[in-house]
């Protein structure tokens, strides 16, 4: 499962934050820390599932018939439980070789309670006949940040209603959803081969899990399609999408690689998934285990509800991977390919035995991510890719307070899906990467993976393994960072006496967090060399001191920044300026730029010029965005540069803020780049060239969006919904209804504060109606309301009070509007606080 727009949880919801309108910090909820998780007790081992299903798209319903093979744990047993929510149970029997002998059953609590005919011991299989029918729009679920729905099957524009939008069904298994659509032990530690065979109108193509082993014409126009998986895997895995979707093929050592998508978006799948097969490549002989299925397939859904979902054999994506070559110039979703592709080892091949676990399945992903970006494009990109993983979970702490990575006491198993699974759990095992070596830390997944081969793992099950490989008690770092949380805040000093460079240490972050231990690489620059120093951090507060033959021009702390926490240090402008130069990671080039912006010192603005110029695309922005054209040395010296970057810059990131940059000026001169920058290909930069022109001719800017066309419009909604707050005209409703109406997440997310904010300005009760309606659909449609409601109501709720009062001012239709308007938000902020 990848979070990204977490969809993805978490990412939709820093997204959001980022609006200045939102920007609102979110009371954490406290963890229950009375129950224990316990895994579930084996009674019953499912060991072949086979599904024979159809549906009612009129009803949102599945027709199943289900033949599920089991046999005892360990100990005998007369009695089976099933999960099975929100079905209606219509035969349950037990298959024999004479025919079918009724069995007798309770079903309540989503739970079917099966008498067998005898006690079964471990030796002995049975095989269930369950024929139900699944209501996935009827059941009352509730999702998470990471998942916002947990109703196991969906059905998308099954009427066909909406023009905008294809017909489609998908499956959504994780957590524990599958069990929604199939009667099933939905437990991660179970495992079970599949067959599933799926009748379909005959213009729908299918995909499940496997092969497809069959397809069968049947006379009312449907077509029947059974797939077959002979490897076992967990029923949260198991998948199911159909619509019309046109199949692009690839391949990996003869096995199938393909690629699933709507017609439209075909043309480009190579672009998209085209590095898929030198992924499975490069994760097998870094693991030493090849590709362990038959096939890996692709597909892209709509209104999915979460970023993707590593099925076995058959990944699931939200519709944001989806993109033309247009879209593609301004970025792609490669981390997230790739970080369901390692899935197909950690989560699949070898699966979490429970959700305590789940760091077993999500950090190794989200670290799949992180090595990959290193392979394709070199240990920048991977510095990068880790450096923001561990930025994203520490701007979700506080005092360096953070949950404990295995995790047996929570409030609910969708809690685990959080920035200490994913983002923090992913730089644990690059840390430990470091400390162990490549070589024995890569043999040491092996060791796991091939020990637990298509069974479950837990996290001390890799520490068993890693101290199989290297012949080291790897304990005491286990017991660190995977049964304790949080992470060490440290206050460094730096001193230099008699001939002595020296560090004092101090754990700063709160009482109620433990005390690291933690080996150190520091560089010490003095004299022109460069010495390498390792210290081994394990108390509140430590010194350490080296004799140097000079005052140190910069102590490179952490060299490796594998430091799983923060640093608070007393370094110098000058020591950050010869940190961009001389110790240049990417986290010590980023540390650099940022402090040269905060301290907005002029002496760091050379820095900033050779900024312009570094290696990382993203770096060059950020010395665009802290440049100071002000000052006229530093200007003459920037323009040439910038106008180049704005002009031949292969990133867009990099050429839109330069361009945004000139434009800033006020110079006329580069007027001409700005509306040249309004017919290039890339989306990013045509933003980018109308922000700069509201800057250089702004009564311009409204004609020179109306010349663009509806696609452009649409993909810079956020720089026209800007524009539109300061002129809130009737007129502009339309634009916000398209977006509102067929926008995937991201697009929301763009323009939804703006969208409030016009609606605010602009004095017409239509409008203010219909735009909280608009909105209201937009968060229900993409399940939006952990991000959303809260927000929205606190900002509704000030905008209804702000209205009334204006209208205690105001006369005649004037006050009757405005009255109007305070009604219409008090009702919207009502209306979100329901949910």
């Amino acid at each position: 499962m990848n979070k990204k727009l977490i969809a993805c949880g978490v990412l939709l919801a820093a997204v959001f934050a980022a609006n200045p309108l939102f920007a609102q910090e979110q009371a954490a909820e406290k963890s229950n820390l009375s129950v224990y998780r316990v895994t579930p007790t084996k009674i019953n081992d499912l060991v072949h599932t086979k599904l024979d299903v159809s549906f009612d798209y009129a009803k949102r319903y599945l027709y199943g018939k289900a033949w599920i093979t089991l046999k005892p744990h360990f100990y005998a047993t007369d009695s089976l439980t099933l999960d099975a929510q929100g079905m209606d149970i219509k035969t349950v029997a037990l298959v024999g070789a004479k025919g079918n002998t009724p069995l007798k059953y309770t079903y309540n609590d989503n739970k079917l309670y099966i008498n067998l005919n005898k006690k079964y011991t471990n030796a002995e299989k049975y095989t269930v006949y369950i024929a139900y029918t699944a209501k996935p729009d009827e059941l009352k679920v509730k999702g998470s940040a990471a998942i916002t729905d947990a109703k196991g099957l969906y059905f998308i524009n099954p009427d066909g209603t909406d023009k905008n939008k294809p017909t489609q069904i998908w499956t959504q298994g994780e957590t524990e959803s599958s069990s929604a659509w199939f009667p099933t032990i939905d437990k991660p530690d179970q495992k079970t081969t599949e067959e599933i065979s799926m009748t379909v109108k005959s213009k729908y193509t299918t995909l499940s899990n496997g092969k497809m082993v069959s397809q069968k014409n049947n006379a009312d126009g449907t077509r029947t399609d059974t797939w077959k998986m002979d490897l076992p895997h967990s029923p949260y895995l198991f998948m199911m999408a159909i619509g019309e979707f046109k199949i692009t093929k690839d391949n990996y050592k003869g096995k199938e690689v393909s690629y699933y998508l709507e017609p439209k978006y075909a043309p480009y799948a190579k672009q998209i998934f085209g590095k898929t097969p030198d992924m499975i490549q490069f994760y097998s002989n870094l693991l030493g285990i090849d590709y362990p299925w038959n096939k890996y397939a692709q597909v892209v859904a709509r209104d999915y509800v979460s970023g993707a979902m590593e099925n076995t054999t058959a990944t699931l994506h939200g519709e944001q991977v989806q993109k033309t070559d247009r879209e593609l110039l301004d970025g792609n979703e490669e981390g997230t390919i790739a970080h369901e592709l390692f899935h197909q080892w950690f989560g699949d091949y070898v699966t979490a035995e429970s959700w305590s676990n789940l760091t077993m399945n999500e950090s190794f992903a989200t670290f799949g991510e992180i090595i990959w970006h290193g392979h394709d494009a070199g240990k920048d990109a991977e510095d990068k890719s880790r450096y923001e993983k561990l930025q994203s979970y520490l701007g979700s702490t506080k005092k360096g307070e953070s949950p404990v990575l295995a995790r047996f006491y929570y409030n609910d198993k969708e809690d685990m899906f959080d920035n200490i699974s994913y983002a923090k759990g992913s730089v644990i095992l690059y840390a430990l990467k470091n400390q162990m070596g490549d070589e024995a830390f890569y043999k040491s997944l092996n060791r796991y993976l091939t020990t637990n081969a298509f069974k479950n793992g837990e996290t001390h099950q890799l520490r068993l393994a890693m101290e199989d490989i290297t012949g080291k008690d790897w304990s005491p770092y286990f017991n660190q960072w995977y049964y304790n949380g949080g992470h060490p805040i440290l206050s460094i000093d730096y001193g230099y006496e008699d001939g002595k460079a020296t560090i004092k240490v101090k754990q700063t972050q709160d009482t109620s967090v433990q005390t690291f231990t933690m080996p150190v690489k520091l560089d010490i620059y003095a004299g022109g060399k460069k010495i390498r120093k390792e210290i081994l951090i394990n108390g509140r507060e430590q010194n350490f001191s080296f004799e140097v033959s000079a005052k140190p021009d910069l102590i490179d702390f952490d060299v490796d920044k594998i430091l799983v926490g923060e640093t608070n240090d007393n370094k110098t402008a000058e020591n950050y300026y010869f940190q961009y130069r001389n110790a240049p990671s990417y986290a010590n080039r980023i540390e650099a730029l940022q402090f040269i912006m905060q301290s907005k010192a002029n002496s760091g603005q050379m820095v900033l010029l050779e900024g312009l110029k570094d290696k990382s695309a993203d770096l060059r922005a950020l010395s665009i965005a802290g440049i100071n054209l002000e000052d006229a040395q530093i200007k003459a010296a920037a323009l040439p540069i910038l106008l180049q970057i704005a002009k031949t810059d292969k990133n867009t990131e990099a050429r839109s803020a330069a361009i945004l940059k000139l434009a800033e000026t006020g110079d006329q001169t580069y007027k001409a780049l700005v509306l040249e920058s309004l017919k290039d290909r890339s989306y990013k930069v045509i933003a980018a060239g109308v922000d700069g022109l509201a800057k250089l001719a702004p009564q311009e800017t409204m004609s020179a969006i109306a010349g663009l066309d509806e696609d452009t419009r649409t993909h810079i909604a956020p720089s026209i919904a800007t524009l539109y707050i300061n002129d809130p005209k009737d007129d502009y409703q339309a634009f916000y209804d398209n977006i509102m109406l067929t926008g995937d997440r991201d697009k929301v997310f763009g323009v939804v504060g703006q969208y409030f904010q016009y609606l605010r300005a602009n004095t017409n009760p239509a409008v203010t109606e219909q735009g909280i309606t608009n909105i209201g659909n937009a968060i229900e449609r993409l399940k939006l309301q952990p991000y959303l409601n809260k927000q929205l109501a606190g900002a509704y709720t000030a905008t209804a009070q702000g209205k009334a009062k204006q209208a205690d001012a105001a006369s005649g239709e004037a006050k009757a509007k405005l009255n109007k308007q305070a009604e219409l938000f008090k009702k919207g902020a009502a209306d979100l606080g329901k949910e």
